[in-house]
């Protein structure tokens, strides 16, 4: 976003901006660290990752809620409002609660999902706890950051409010990241055990079929439609096996086959973040907020047209 902004000030320096789209908050109180709190769960990884601070606690993330990121919100309204001169340009985007389905019952824990690695298995008690903090605090602290309410001091409560939208987490209190359907692809119905056992556990045997439906992992398509919109970790894996590249020296995997890089290229490689579907909802819900900024009609602006690429190698008109 920065790039952007600067490169279209200096087009137009004494222009502002039509609009910001904007959704921050879940690194400022370590939202990796809780996820890795959740799902990593045998002693000795969670050991190791909570010295090293790969592991956050809901303590660590309520103090950071509560000093941090309001500090840090202020500079970032600070920075913005001169580019928009009025803050309702700046559409504020919430995040939805990734554990909850079935209309925003909680999800239940286990392995279902996780099973990609043995270290892996989604606590019950750790995911309600996190999952109650995400619901009854940390969004709504969000919301009144981005409102000025609750009392979030700002020197011009009118013009320092910001356009908030977060009509598309009812919809996702349907899609957490447990969330099953009849509908979901083939190979997720077929090859994700709902039991947490899709893998071959016999070291022998799994060397050259490791999924215990028999198919292939190439067949797992990561942009079909599905009940969750939240990765788990055996989605993390399946679509991107991250390398955990941002970590410090003494945390980095010597290689692939070490054990560490199993746990963190699921806990830095989406899981528990949106799917593709996940972001496109909150596109959508978006969209009204940034068609009334815009003063535009927001059923035009929600029409998609489409044409085929031109082919291969065919001149630019």
């Amino acid at each position: 976003m920065c790039s952007a902004v600067a490169a279209a000030k200096r087009r137009q320096p004494d222009r502002k901006l039509d609009l910001i789209l904007l959704s921050i908050g879940a690194n400022d109180i370590n939202f990796s660290g809780l996820v890795a709190d959740v799902i990593v769960d045998t002693p000795t990884e969670r050991a190791l990752f909570r010295r090293t601070g790969v592991i956050a606690s809901v303590d660590d993330s309520r103090a950071a809620l509560a000093r941090d990121l309001p500090q840090g919100f202020s500079k970032l309204r600070d920075a913005l409002k001169p580019l928009v001169g009025d803050m309702s340009h700046v559409i504020y985007t919430s995040y939805a609660n990734p554990a909850l389905s079935e209309g925003g019952t909680p999800c239940p824990g286990g392995r279902a999902g996780f099973d990609i690695h043995p270290s892996f298995n989604a606590d019950p008690q750790r995911l309600a706890e996190i999952s109650s903090f995400v619901q009854r605090e940390f969004l709504p602290q969000l919301k009144a950051l981005a409102l000025c309410q609750s009392g979030v001091l700002c020197r011009d409560p009118d013009g320092d409010r910001m356009s908030f939208v977060d009509a598309h987490q009812t919809a996702f209190a349907d899609h957490g990241f447990c969330a099953r359907g009849a509908n979901d692809p083939q190979f997720d119905r077929e090859c994700f055990s709902p039991e947490g056992k899709s893998f071959d556990p016999d070291i022998v045997t799994s060397a050259s079929q490791p999924m215990l439906c028999g198919r292939s992992a190439g067949e797992y398509r990561a942009y079909m439609p599905r009940a969750r919109w939240i990765r788990d970790a055996n989605d993390s894996y399946f679509a991107a096996m991250t390398y955990p590249q941002g970590l410090s020296t003494s945390m980095q995997p010597s290689d692939i086959h070490d054990a560490t890089w199993g746990v963190l290229s699921a806990v830095y490689g989406g899981a528990v973040h949106p799917s593709a579907e996940g972001h496109a909802a909150m596109a959508d819900a978006a969209l009204p907020a940034a068609a009334a900024v815009l003063q535009l009609d927001a059923a035009e602006a929600a029409k998609v047209t489409s044409e085929p690429l031109a082919p291969a190698g065919a001149a630019q008109q």
